[in-house]
Protein backbone atom coordinates (compact mmCIF):
# COMPACT_ATOMS: atom_id res chain seq x y z
CA UNK A 1 0.00 0.00 0.00
CA UNK A 2 1.23 3.15 -0.91
CA UNK A 3 1.97 6.01 2.00
CA UNK A 4 1.69 10.14 1.91
CA UNK A 5 3.83 10.33 4.39
CA UNK A 6 1.71 12.08 6.45
CA UNK A 7 1.23 11.66 10.11
CA UNK A 8 -2.56 13.39 9.54
CA UNK A 9 -5.40 11.06 10.20
CA UNK A 10 -7.41 12.06 7.18
CA UNK A 11 -3.58 11.05 5.26
CA UNK A 12 -3.53 7.62 7.06
CA UNK A 13 -7.18 6.68 6.48
CA UNK A 14 -7.14 7.74 2.83
CA UNK A 15 -4.07 5.28 2.16
CA UNK A 16 -6.80 2.33 2.73
CA UNK A 17 -10.36 4.11 1.56
CA UNK A 18 -8.98 6.19 -0.86
CA UNK A 19 -7.51 2.92 -3.14
CA UNK A 20 -9.68 2.09 -6.17
CA UNK A 21 -12.46 0.01 -5.28
CA UNK A 22 -12.29 0.33 -1.62
CA UNK A 23 -15.47 2.33 -0.77
CA UNK A 24 -17.80 0.24 -2.75
CA UNK A 25 -16.28 -3.09 -1.92
CA UNK A 26 -17.34 -0.98 2.21
CA UNK A 27 -20.45 -0.08 0.71
CA UNK A 28 -21.30 -3.65 0.10
CA UNK A 29 -20.20 -5.37 3.17
CA UNK A 30 -20.77 -2.38 6.10
CA UNK A 31 -23.91 -0.86 4.46
CA UNK A 32 -25.24 -3.43 2.09
CA UNK A 33 -24.97 -6.52 4.28
CA UNK A 34 -23.13 -8.82 1.61
CA UNK A 35 -20.95 -11.51 3.36
CA UNK A 36 -19.68 -13.51 0.55
CA UNK A 37 -17.39 -13.30 -2.04
CA UNK A 38 -19.79 -13.37 -4.49
CA UNK A 39 -22.20 -11.29 -2.96
CA UNK A 40 -19.70 -8.34 -3.36
CA UNK A 41 -18.49 -9.22 -6.42
CA UNK A 42 -22.03 -8.63 -7.66
CA UNK A 43 -21.69 -5.61 -6.34
CA UNK A 44 -18.75 -4.12 -8.11
CA UNK A 45 -19.45 -5.04 -11.65
CA UNK A 46 -16.16 -4.05 -13.59
CA UNK A 47 -13.58 -5.14 -10.44
CA UNK A 48 -11.77 -8.04 -11.55
CA UNK A 49 -11.80 -11.13 -8.71
CA UNK A 50 -8.15 -11.07 -8.25
CA UNK A 51 -8.27 -7.50 -7.14
CA UNK A 52 -11.14 -7.75 -4.99
CA UNK A 53 -9.55 -10.43 -3.49
CA UNK A 54 -6.30 -8.30 -2.71
CA UNK A 55 -8.84 -5.61 -1.65
CA UNK A 56 -10.15 -7.97 1.10
CA UNK A 57 -7.04 -8.88 2.41
CA UNK A 58 -5.65 -5.29 2.52
CA UNK A 59 -9.00 -4.63 4.46
CA UNK A 60 -8.63 -7.58 6.90
CA UNK A 61 -5.12 -6.48 7.43
CA UNK A 62 -5.88 -2.89 8.25
CA UNK A 63 -8.43 -4.10 10.75
CA UNK A 64 -11.71 -2.93 8.98
CA UNK A 65 -12.81 -6.89 8.54
CA UNK A 66 -12.38 -10.18 9.30
CA UNK A 67 -12.55 -13.42 7.06
CA UNK A 68 -14.21 -15.91 8.70
CA UNK A 69 -14.57 -19.41 7.29
CA UNK A 70 -18.03 -20.71 6.76
CA UNK A 71 -19.85 -23.18 9.25
CA UNK A 72 -19.82 -25.39 6.14
CA UNK A 73 -16.12 -25.05 5.33
CA UNK A 74 -17.02 -24.05 2.10
CA UNK A 75 -15.60 -20.49 0.83
CA UNK A 76 -15.46 -17.68 3.95
CA UNK A 77 -17.56 -14.80 4.69
CA UNK A 78 -16.69 -11.25 5.38
CA UNK A 79 -17.88 -9.52 8.58
CA UNK A 80 -16.77 -6.08 9.58
CA UNK A 81 -15.01 -5.66 12.97
CA UNK A 82 -15.68 -2.48 15.26
CA UNK A 83 -13.78 -0.17 13.18
CA UNK A 84 -15.25 -1.36 10.20
CA UNK A 85 -18.54 -0.99 11.59
CA UNK A 86 -17.52 2.86 12.38
CA UNK A 87 -17.64 3.45 8.80
CA UNK A 88 -21.04 3.47 8.26
CA UNK A 89 -21.53 7.11 9.65
CA UNK A 90 -18.41 8.12 6.98
CA UNK A 91 -20.23 6.37 4.10
CA UNK A 92 -23.54 7.20 4.64
CA UNK A 93 -21.91 11.73 4.90
CA UNK A 94 -20.57 10.19 1.56
CA UNK A 95 -23.70 9.07 0.17
CA UNK A 96 -25.32 12.84 0.73
CA UNK A 97 -22.41 14.41 -0.08
CA UNK A 98 -22.52 12.37 -3.77
CA UNK A 99 -26.34 13.09 -3.69
CA UNK A 100 -26.13 16.63 -3.61
CA UNK A 101 -22.67 17.24 -5.48
CA UNK A 102 -21.73 15.06 -7.47
CA UNK A 103 -23.52 14.64 -10.80
CA UNK A 104 -25.32 10.91 -12.07
CA UNK A 105 -24.00 10.58 -15.83
CA UNK A 106 -25.05 7.36 -18.07
CA UNK A 107 -21.70 5.74 -17.71
CA UNK A 108 -22.63 5.71 -14.02
CA UNK A 109 -26.57 4.22 -14.23
CA UNK A 110 -26.31 0.74 -16.06
CA UNK A 111 -30.20 0.09 -15.58
CA UNK A 112 -28.98 -4.13 -14.99
CA UNK A 113 -27.11 -2.68 -11.73
CA UNK A 114 -29.73 -0.88 -11.22
CA UNK A 115 -32.27 -3.95 -11.14
CA UNK A 116 -29.79 -5.95 -9.12
CA UNK A 117 -29.34 -3.42 -6.17
CA UNK A 118 -33.40 -3.22 -6.47
CA UNK A 119 -34.16 -6.82 -6.16
CA UNK A 120 -31.14 -8.00 -3.93
CA UNK A 121 -31.96 -5.41 -1.39
CA UNK A 122 -34.76 -3.24 -1.87
CA UNK A 123 -37.61 -5.58 -2.64
CA UNK A 124 -40.57 -5.75 -0.86
CA UNK A 125 -41.39 -9.47 -0.75
CA UNK A 126 -44.63 -8.83 1.71
CA UNK A 127 -46.05 -7.35 -1.54
CA UNK A 128 -45.07 -9.47 -4.01
CA UNK A 129 -47.41 -11.76 -5.96
CA UNK A 130 -48.07 -15.01 -4.78
CA UNK A 131 -47.87 -16.44 -8.40
CA UNK A 132 -44.60 -16.78 -10.59
CA UNK A 133 -44.10 -13.77 -12.40
CA UNK A 134 -41.29 -13.17 -15.24
CA UNK A 135 -40.58 -9.71 -15.74
CA UNK A 136 -38.17 -8.47 -18.75
CA UNK A 137 -35.99 -5.62 -18.68
CA UNK A 138 -34.54 -4.26 -21.95
CA UNK A 139 -32.00 -1.56 -21.86
CA UNK A 140 -32.39 -0.64 -25.96
CA UNK A 141 -29.35 2.03 -24.97
CA UNK A 142 -26.92 -0.84 -24.24
CA UNK A 143 -24.99 -2.37 -26.93
CA UNK A 144 -24.11 -6.33 -27.05
CA UNK A 145 -24.56 -8.25 -23.39
CA UNK A 146 -25.82 -6.74 -20.78
CA UNK A 147 -28.79 -5.31 -22.71
CA UNK A 148 -31.80 -7.55 -20.72
CA UNK A 149 -32.16 -8.90 -17.86
CA UNK A 150 -35.02 -10.84 -16.08
CA UNK A 151 -36.68 -10.90 -13.20
CA UNK A 152 -37.90 -13.39 -11.73
CA UNK A 153 -40.25 -13.70 -8.90
CA UNK A 154 -41.32 -17.27 -7.64
CA UNK A 155 -41.93 -18.89 -3.91
CA UNK A 156 -42.28 -15.45 -2.19
CA UNK A 157 -38.55 -14.75 -3.62
CA UNK A 158 -36.93 -12.89 -6.60
CA UNK A 159 -33.82 -13.42 -8.89
CA UNK A 160 -32.27 -11.70 -11.34
CA UNK A 161 -31.66 -13.87 -14.77
CA UNK A 162 -29.13 -13.37 -17.37
CA UNK A 163 -31.10 -15.92 -19.71
CA UNK A 164 -34.68 -16.31 -19.77
CA UNK A 165 -35.44 -18.94 -17.34
CA UNK A 166 -38.33 -20.31 -19.47
CA UNK A 167 -41.93 -19.91 -19.04
CA UNK A 168 -44.19 -17.30 -20.02
CA UNK A 169 -42.86 -13.38 -19.55
CA UNK A 170 -45.83 -11.43 -17.92
CA UNK A 171 -44.39 -7.80 -18.02
CA UNK A 172 -41.76 -5.77 -20.38
CA UNK A 173 -39.95 -3.62 -19.16
CA UNK A 174 -38.19 -0.88 -21.43
CA UNK A 175 -35.58 1.35 -19.75
CA UNK A 176 -34.95 3.78 -22.51
CA UNK A 177 -33.50 6.31 -19.85
CA UNK A 178 -31.23 4.56 -17.44
CA UNK A 179 -30.40 8.04 -15.96
CA UNK A 180 -34.24 8.60 -14.92
CA UNK A 181 -34.17 4.58 -13.74
CA UNK A 182 -31.82 5.01 -11.51
CA UNK A 183 -33.17 8.45 -10.15
CA UNK A 184 -36.24 6.78 -9.14
CA UNK A 185 -34.22 3.67 -7.53
CA UNK A 186 -32.72 6.65 -5.47
CA UNK A 187 -35.97 8.27 -4.85
CA UNK A 188 -34.98 11.11 -6.81
CA UNK A 189 -37.93 10.97 -9.08
CA UNK A 190 -41.47 9.09 -9.20
CA UNK A 191 -42.19 6.10 -11.46
CA UNK A 192 -45.71 7.82 -13.32
CA UNK A 193 -42.79 10.81 -14.05
CA UNK A 194 -40.62 8.24 -15.48
CA UNK A 195 -43.46 6.51 -17.61
CA UNK A 196 -44.70 10.14 -18.67
CA UNK A 197 -41.64 11.19 -19.84
CA UNK A 198 -41.10 7.83 -21.95
CA UNK A 199 -38.12 7.34 -19.97
CA UNK A 200 -39.58 3.78 -18.94
CA UNK A 201 -42.10 1.79 -20.60
CA UNK A 202 -43.90 -0.74 -19.50
CA UNK A 203 -45.80 -3.31 -21.66
CA UNK A 204 -48.07 -6.02 -19.65
CA UNK A 205 -51.68 -6.37 -17.75
CA UNK A 206 -52.52 -3.06 -16.44
CA UNK A 207 -53.17 -4.32 -12.73
CA UNK A 208 -49.62 -6.32 -13.09
CA UNK A 209 -47.91 -2.86 -14.45
CA UNK A 210 -49.49 -0.85 -11.96
CA UNK A 211 -47.92 -3.41 -8.75
CA UNK A 212 -44.71 -2.97 -9.95
CA UNK A 213 -43.13 -0.02 -8.93
CA UNK A 214 -44.37 -1.18 -5.36
CA UNK A 215 -42.85 -3.78 -5.00
CA UNK A 216 -39.51 -1.39 -4.10
CA UNK A 217 -39.44 -0.74 -0.56
CA UNK A 218 -39.28 2.91 -0.32
CA UNK A 219 -41.46 3.67 -3.64
CA UNK A 220 -42.58 7.53 -4.19
CA UNK A 221 -41.20 7.92 -0.64
CA UNK A 222 -38.25 11.02 -2.10
CA UNK A 223 -34.64 10.56 -0.92
CA UNK A 224 -33.89 7.73 0.95
CA UNK A 225 -30.93 6.82 2.66
CA UNK A 226 -28.70 3.76 1.40
CA UNK A 227 -29.37 1.36 4.14
CA UNK A 228 -30.58 -1.81 4.77
CA UNK A 229 -32.83 -2.96 8.12
CA UNK A 230 -30.70 -5.32 10.64
CA UNK A 231 -33.10 -8.31 9.57
CA UNK A 232 -31.74 -8.38 6.16
CA UNK A 233 -28.62 -8.33 6.86
CA UNK A 234 -29.22 -10.99 9.13
CA UNK A 235 -30.80 -12.90 6.73
CA UNK A 236 -28.36 -12.86 4.11
CA UNK A 237 -25.64 -13.57 6.48
CA UNK A 238 -27.45 -17.16 7.66
CA UNK A 239 -28.11 -17.95 3.91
Amino acid sequence: MRTYGQYCPIARASELLAERWSIIILRNIVILGCRTFNEIADGAPGLSRGLLSKRLRDLERAGVIEIQPKPDGRGSTYVPTEAGRELSAVLVALQHWGSRWADLTPEQAHPGVVLWMWATFFLDLDVLPQRRVLVRFDYPTLRGGGSRNWLLIERGEAEICEKHPGGEEHLVVIVNDPVAFARWHLGEIRWGGALRSGAIEVQGPRGLARALPTWHRHHDQGPQPLHVDATTVASRSSS
